[in-house]
């Protein structure tokens, strides 16, 4: 959600000037003191417009109550929700002040102030609350009767008007619903879901996810052809792809040791896929699928996202280099232009996935994971620092997938690495 907060330079420059705070010394003529006698509010507005009226708003958003006797408010609720003051913010004719960031478990659609002498004074306001939002999915491929994990914000459980989780274009729900928190929800997918968007509906709206259960829209690799992706790369390493997977073919990354010290492991053979186009031989530019095309046609670098289904088994875990992603141009590499220099080529934008770095270790257990790679942090060299060049458009004729380097020591391991349904989606 936007907030329209009131800027924090102009607030620090209110506090300079006007010298008001909790630490007013007693020598201080100006220090804030509270008025006797009750408030008095005459309208509300937003804080840059004097002409913005307004009777109800967002959470999080800076409001403006214009009146008379204003300081002589000590406590401030929206609803039963407790709104934080601030007297550099305080004068007897306005008063500035967030609206509350928690849901109000009773709506009154009052806004409670409360004096000097515990006296109270109320105004009718509404405290917005947004309809849901549904960023993520943790694992997009899981199947009919699998447990499931929507991660988001505003997922509201009232009880007179549960929330549900909604597929196939919203007739379809889920009835096992195992928990539910502000920011995620985990419940079993239903039988007969099929591909597309997946809908949250609370008592405060429904909105649509940007990620589609079981995406098919532009596959690159899907390593057995079942979604329409290739079914290999195509370099001196086109990868090795097992069956048993997801959903079928998979590519696998392992079989060697892999040292914790920066770069100590090169493991082409092991680790990396690569794919050089070579139209003449059958092996199209990526950017030149029509899929592909299309995307890149309508989204800008900002809104488009790797995305792909991972695995990396408790047995097995990741704790060293990272993932590379790298797209490459023909000038960079193709089937007439074989080289692997481009991989230290510092003009070469990637994306550096290590996720075992926040823990140590990674593992998704004897489940398979979504990840999302946002186009927009393609900017890193092959050892974590910042690209001299950033990802076009006209990059994008080959990829490759190289898990070395990544400029982050970690420590020795002997990781295995299962990925399938490499594509590239909208996110915006």
């Amino acid at each position: 959600m936007k907030r329209n907060r009131y800027s924090n330079w102009l607030m620090s420059a209110l506090i300079l000037m006007t010298g008001i705070g909790f630490t007013a010394c007693e020598d201080q003529p100006d220090k804030y003191e509270s008025t006797k006698g009750s408030p008095e509010v005459k309208y509300i507005r937003l804080p840059k417009s004097a002409d913005s009226i307004i009777t109800q708003s967002y959470m999080e958003t800076t409001i403006c109550l214009v009146g008379n006797n204003l300081k002589s408010i000590t406590k401030m609720l929206f609803n039963d929700q407790v709104a934080v003051l601030n007297t550099s913010y305080i004068t007897d004719n306005y008063l500035l002040v967030d609206i509350p960031d928690e849901i109000p478990t009773a709506v009154t659609d009052k806004i409670y102030m409360i004096n000097t002498v515990g006296d109270t004074t109320t105004y009718d306001f509404h405290v917005i609350v947004p309809a849901p939002t549904v960023s993520a999915m943790s694992n997009e491929y899981a199947e009919a009767g699998e447990e499931v994990t929507i991660t988001g914000d505003y997922f509201i459980q009232d009880p007179y008007k549960p929330l549900e989780i909604l597929f196939n274009d919203s007739t379809l729900a889920a009835t096992d619903i195992k928990q539910i928190t502000k920011n995620s929800v985990t419940f079993t997918v239903p039988t007969g879901a099929t591909p597309g968007p997946v809908y949250v509906k609370t008592v405060y709206g429904t909105s649509r996810s940007q990620f589609h259960y079981k995406d098919t829209r532009n596959i690159l690799f899907d390593f057995d052809g079942s979604h329409g992706g290739l079914t290999i790369g195509n370099g001196w390493r086109p990868g090795v792809v097992k069956t048993g997977g997801i959903d079928g073919g998979y590519l696998y990354f392992g079989g060697v040791a892999m040292a914790g010290k920066v770069g100590a492991t090169w493991a082409e053979d092991q680790f990396c896929m690569n794919y050089w186009p070579d139209p003449d031989n059958g092996k199209p530019e990526l950017s030149s699928i029509r899929s592909f095309a299309e995307i890149l046609d309508t989204c800008e670098i900002s809104e488009m996202a790797v995305k792909f289904e991972c695995r990396v088994p408790s047995s097995s875990p990741w704790s060293s280099s990272a993932l590379q992603i790298m797209f490459t141009g023909n000038s960079d590499v193709s089937g007439t232009n074989q080289n692997n220099g481009y991989y230290t080529n510092t003009d070469l934008p990637r994306g550096l996935w290590y996720p075992w770095l926040s823990t140590g270790t990674y593992t998704t257990g004897d489940t398979w994971a979504t990840i999302t790679i946002p186009l927009s942090s393609f900017n890193k060299t092959h050892e974590g620092q910042t690209s001299g060049k950033t990802i076009t458009k006209n990059r994008m004729t080959g990829l490759t997938l190289f898990v070395w380097q990544g400029g982050i020591e970690g420590t020795d391991c002997n990781p295995e690495i299962l990925i399938d349904n490499v594509r590239v989606v909208p996110i915006k």
